[in-house]
């Protein structure tokens, strides 16, 4: 009786490894999106020039509108109808509250229109940590330099660079295009909310959005070589949340058990101890079914076969933090911390701040409502300052994702193109009232180091790069 219990065991265990194996030996790539072999011949010095005369106005965004430079703003946009002449002659034009730019490019006849985002508005910089001044435009051996070369007036000049091409050589759209620019997006502002407004009270429902947000990246993904379009299909929200503990103060020679700080930082450890649950939502699935394939043997094995392996993904993931943890679960990130002015006096009252990235399965009540259970302790008043629910999840099938998956393909040849979660915020989560077919695409291929400058010191771009943008936009409009 014992042999057979034995032989039964080990078949079962024999049976399990050839599911596990056999699911990895299928989980193959997918047919490659298709590429198109036209060449796109543009005059590319032009769109460097553009980028590097944007890059000289300092239209840096600050919620204190009195530290901004007003003129910088008019500056810039002054200047468009001379650097995208032909835009101007063909394009509508409009300028709306809260520094918004709406561009209508009319097509041949009616039907769904696509919009174009991006913002020409900039974070402030740091300008004595930089090796090369942030807004003189500065083009040595083959690199730009300048705040917003990456984030983002490098797709702000690769859209209107790409249509004043088009127009020139006599190209007119089968539906109208809109081009949709803010000026605050960095303070997360009206002015895209503002153009939404604006298509619904028009009716308007684009057929695609495409705004900022992922890039041709490699190096990303677990035991992936191949450079990774990324391709956002949603974002997730955000919340600022603060803690405040009162006291009746007092002199620090005789505290209590436990001081307003001392009870900030138990529930800062709460917190991070428990971290909220992991979920594997629609785009991350997506990503998951489309890397997953390209990788090694070790991560097909886990990738093909989830169902087994959720459980050490969600462990890696909360061991390791970082990117892969933040694609999996809302995260939380304590920020700030106040108490006493002096290092002698109990504080009166402490406070703590955390900045929490919501997953799409999350609400901010939810989120909310978590904090609370988890800390489990009445002396802490627990507030949201403010925040945003994730925004829309939008289609990773369907025509709209065709024509930007085409355009990448086309433009960084080789590439694998993938859907995914984007973990930062855009304007383009405006848009998800008006459609489902909102893509977060940066027109670029980034380095490591040059992802890095995005809204830090030195933020550079190389020329190349400049034209494959101007490439992306052109192949993309030709399909509207």
């Amino acid at each position: 009786m014992e042999t057979y219990i034995l032989w039964g065991a080990l078949a079962l265990v024999l049976g399990f490894l050839a599911v596990l194996l056999i699911r990895t030996a299928a989980f193959r790539p997918k047919p490659s999106v298709k590429a198109d072999d036209t060449e796109i011949r543009f005059d590319c010095d032009k769109a460097i020039s553009n980028l590097q005369t944007l890059l000289r106005f300092k239209t840096i965004s600050y919620r204190d509108s009195s530290l901004e430079d007003a003129a910088a703003f008019e500056d810039l946009i002054a200047a468009l109808p001379s650097l995208y002449p032909h835009v101007f002659e063909v394009c509508t034009f409009e300028r709306m509250p809260d520094r918004a730019l709406l561009f209508k490019w009319p097509g041949k006849q009616a039907g769904d229109p696509a919009v174009m985002m991006a913002h020409y508005d900039v974070v402030p910089v740091n300008e004595e940590n930089w090796e090369k001044p942030p807004f003189a435009g500065v083009l040595e051996n083959g690199v730009l330099w300048g705040r917003g070369a990456l984030d983002t007036k490098v797709t702000f000049n690769g859209v209107l660079s790409a249509a004043d091409h088009l127009i020139a050589e006599g190209f007119q759209p089968t539906q109208d295009v809109y081009f949709a620019f803010s000026g605050n997006e960095e303070i997360n502002g009206a002015g895209a909310p503002n153009i939404v407004q604006y298509f619904q009270e028009h009716n308007i429902t684009p057929s695609i959005v495409v705004d900022e947000g992922g890039a041709v990246v490699e190096n990303v993904f677990p035991g992936v070589s191949l450079p990774c379009a990324m391709i956002g299909i949603a974002e997730k929200g955000m919340m600022d949340v603060e803690y405040r503990c009162v006291s009746q103060g007092g002199h620090a020679s005789a505290p209590k058990p436990h001081t307003p700080v001392g009870l900030l930082s138990q529930a800062c450890c709460r917190i991070e101890a428990h971290p909220f649950r992991f979920h594997i939502t629609k785009p991350v699935a997506a990503m998951f079914d489309t890397l997953g394939r390209h990788s090694n043997l070790l991560y097909r094995l886990i990738f093909a076969n989830l169902w087994c392996f959720k459980g050490v993904l969600d462990l890696l993931a909360k061991k390791s933090g970082g990117e892969m943890n933040a694609l999996l679960r809302t995260t939380v990130a304590f920020t700030q911390m106040t108490g006493s002015s002096a290092s002698n006096v109990i504080p009166p009252e402490a406070t703590m701040v955390s900045n929490i990235r919501l997953n799409p399965a999350d609400t901010l009540d939810d989120a909310l409502a978590y904090l609370q259970k988890t800390v489990g302790d009445d002396r802490i008043e627990i507030t949201r300052l403010h925040g945003i629910n994730p925004s829309r999840i939008s289609l990773s099938e369907g025509p709209a994702w065709d024509k930007i998956a085409s355009a990448v393909a086309s433009t960084w040849r080789g590439c694998v193109v993938t859907p995914y979660l984007m973990v930062q915020c855009s304007d383009s989560r405006h848009y998800g009232a008006i459609s489902d077919k909102v893509y977060r695409f940066s027109a670029m291929d980034l380095t490591s180091a040059e992802r890095a400058s995005i809204h830090g010191n030195n933020e550079s771009i190389r020329v190349d790069c400049i034209g494959r943008s101007v490439e992306f936009y052109i192949r993309l409009l030709l399909q509207c």
